[in-house]
């Protein structure tokens, strides 16, 4: 199938982010993402409330999305949208109002894997990954090992068997008594801390596979015996604290990324999802593939969180291939990848 004027909108609704993007030809032409602020009072993100949230923004995102790419409507090829894994009614408004705009418009539907986006967001830009190449992906939800052979063929090598390395940071910084999203705010204070000043357990898995639970129950009884015998502890040294922690929780993803990078003899790594924004993970990640001679890619900032535009570089691989859903398409809170 041919490259030329391939026109697709692609929609992202699986958590707590309403975005749209338009790809023409391969080339992203915008991102455009709504962030809701309504969960942080809570501690977390309500389904329930992140489902409204995406119902009222989805209109204004879309449209805006259009507008600014000087495309008009008559011109899509075809609706993406993500269709797992994520929050179930999130996904829903995402899937229902591209199901709806794809049979008006009489024009293919293309569902995308919410985690294949991420690790695909690295074709957006220059300089691209070759295949066969390791991608770390790390978000709130997920914490996998991806061996990557092309666009659309990707093997899980080594993923979290209970907590994500992103959960990991948030409720370690809800225990901190910092507010939601607590992983940003740790990177934060972990700059100006020391690394080493508290020593946390270093969870050991068989294979490629890792364990993010301990280390919060680590922090948990630490926290409350340093607590008992002086109550300002944690405003004392929460900049050692945070760096301490943010420390341990990377050496545990790298341990595995050298085991990966050693077993299957590749050296072009990526990083993708959420965490990938941690500028921790990132500069000691750089550190790493300097000394090993890796070949090394960080997504932009905008292409780590959830985004529209990683939907549709995705959707525009599937399409090349005619990879197109039929509109009884439902979406699935867990999908594999």
């Amino acid at each position: 199938m041919g490259t030329n004027n391939i026109v697709i909108l692609a929609i992202e609704s699986s958590c707590d982010e309403t975005s749209a993007s338009i790809i023409k030809d391969g080339k992203v032409l915008n991102n455009i993402v709504a962030t809701q602020s309504v969960h942080e009072k809570y501690g977390g993100v309500v389904p329930e409330l992140a489902s409204r949230a995406h119902q009222e923004n989805l209109v204004p995102v879309v449209q805006e999305a259009i507008f600014s790419s000087g495309i008009s409507k008559d011109e899509l090829s075809a609706i993406a949208f993500t269709r797992g894994p994520g929050l179930m009614g999130s996904l829903l408004v995402g899937v229902s109002f591209a199901k709806a705009l794809a049979y008006a418009r009489g024009i293919p539907l293309i569902e995308v894997n919410h985690m294949q986006a991420h690790i695909l967001a690295h074709f957006i830009d220059e300089p691209k990954p070759q295949f066969p190449f390791i991608c770390l992906t790390v978000s709130g939800g997920h914490t996998q090992l991806v061996l990557v052979k092309d666009h659309l063929d990707m093997t899980v090598i080594g993923e979290t068997q209970d907590d994500a390395v992103g959960e990991a940071f948030d409720k370690t910084a809800k225990l901190l008594g910092l507010p939601y999203p607590g992983g940003p705010l740790i990177d934060r204070y972990a700059k100006e801390g020391n690394p080493k000043a508290f020593a946390f357990p270093i969870t050991r898995m068989p294979g490629l596979n890792y364990s993010f639970s301990g280390i919060k129950t680590a922090v948990l009884y630490f926290l409350r015996d340093q607590l008992k015998v002086n109550p300002n502890f944690i405003d004392e040294n929460l900049s050692d604290l945070c760096a301490s922690i943010q420390y341990s929780l990377i050496e545990m993803l790298l341990i595995k990324l050298m085991a990966a990078v050693k077993e299957y003899g590749v050296k072009e790594i990526a990083i993708a999802g959420g965490v990938s924004a941690n500028s921790g993970l990132r500069d000691t990640l750089s550190d790493l593939a300097q000394k090993k001679g890796w070949n090394l890619f960080i997504p932009k900032f905008e292409y780590c969180t959830d985004n529209a535009a990683m939907i549709a570089i995705a959707a525009h691989y599937k399409y090349l291939k005619g990879d197109f859903s039929s509109l009884d398409v439902t979406p699935l809170a867990k999908m594999k990848l």
